[in-house]
């Protein structure tokens, strides 16, 4: 059984992550962890853990916590697993953090977007991004693994094969993407309240958004060289999902635009084996309820001859494959079982 401890549990990605676990068959949550809610009964925070978890809210001290856990995940704010983490921390235990601490190889890079010093720059180059569908080969032998953004793995993943097989010029990428307001995390916040965010829908972070860097650097590692892009997040009235639609120019081969039929062999190389990933027949679209509380990613995408690019749509919930279950798939992969395992539930609706 894996000994699993979570620091900010309390969170909505802590929280799915308990969630998540609680059907997992070989793994057992034995620390709580939550700054704000010390001593206090993780049921009495979340209800629907009532005469389920019985357990009290633990610190978020990760020396001690090595000590009781064979993986720990950090459902924290940017800086803090950075903060934390050392060798002796790392000898003891794996670390799957769901922060930006480890996505970003250049630490400049993460200290412009984010605004703060990486406390831990030493662990950058050893850290893998966790995203399993592409890293899963590395993902195994990792001590720290860095789980990626929401709004990234949607991004990626929707564009990574056509990318990869050089069918699109990624320079001419850009991604409009919609999130539900759980993306913003539990604190309070005035943009957040439900007078301020129903009945509306905003773009924000426009040409600034801190998910940007993470998109362009993996999508240049599936380009082959550097790449810039233009991505605009948009808020939405809804709890929970990520819908990302993105646009860009097919390159044309002897003469000719790659067809739908190229465009769909690139999406099955890459992601016909994979559980997770359901690429939509022809016509069809990905919609945010059709995911919601799964960990599936929706693929779908119309060639426009008209303009000779390729219109791509993904979707995902962003608190399961955008977070807690990416995660528990990372974390599946470093102990070396079954992807699937805890992560079967079906999308829920209504």
């Amino acid at each position: 059984m894996i000994k699993v401890g979570i620091i900010g549990a309390t969170g909505y990605a802590g929280a799915e992550i308990v969630r998540l676990l609680q059907g997992h068959p070989n793994a057992e949550v034995v620390w709580y962890g939550s700054r704000s809610y010390i001593d206090k009964k993780y049921s009495d925070i979340y209800g629907n853990f009532f005469k389920v978890v019985d357990d009290k809210c633990l610190d978020d001290n990760m020396d001690e916590l090595a000590d009781a856990a064979d993986v720990i995940f950090t459902a924290t704010p940017q800086g803090l697993c950075a903060s934390l983490v050392n060798e002796a921390v790392l000898s003891k235990v794996k670390i799957i953090d769901l922060s930006a601490d480890f996505r970003l190889k250049d630490v400049s890079v993460y200290e412009k977007w984010y605004g703060i010093e990486h406390k831990a720059p030493q662990y950058l180059e050893e850290a893998v991004y966790g995203l399993c569908e592409i890293n899963r080969d590395k993902i195994k032998s990792a001590r720290i693994v860095a789980n990626p953004g929401c709004y990234t793995t949607c991004s990626i993943l929707t564009a990574y094969p056509l990318i990869k097989e050089g069918l699109i010029d990624p320079d001419t990428l850009i991604i409009d993407a919609l999130s539900g307001v759980s993306g913003a995390g539990r604190g309070a916040k005035v943009a957040n309240l439900y007078c301020e965010v129903n009945e509306s829908a905003k773009p924000y972070g426009v040409a600034t958004h801190r998910h940007t860097p993470e998109i362009e650097e993996q999508l240049s590692y599936a380009a082959g060289k550097d790449i810039l892009l233009n991505f605009t997040p948009h808020l939405v009235p809804m709890n929970r999902g990520i819908l990302s639609t993105e646009y860009a120019t097919l390159i044309r081969k002897n003469g000719s635009l790659p067809s739908s039929d190229d465009i769909r062999k690139a999406y099955e190389k890459y992601f016909g084996k994979e559980k997770f990933i359901r690429l939509l027949p022809d016509g069809v679209y990905p919609e945010t309820r059709w995911v919601e509380g799964s960990n599936f990613v929706d693929i779908g995408f119309k060639v426009d001859e008209r303009t000779g690019r390729v219109i791509m749509m993904g979707t995902i919930d962003n608190l399961v494959k955008g977070a807690a279950g990416q995660a528990v798939q990372n974390m599946n992969i470093l102990f070396g079982l079954d992807e699937a395992e805890g992560l079967t539930i079906l999308p829920s609706f209504p």
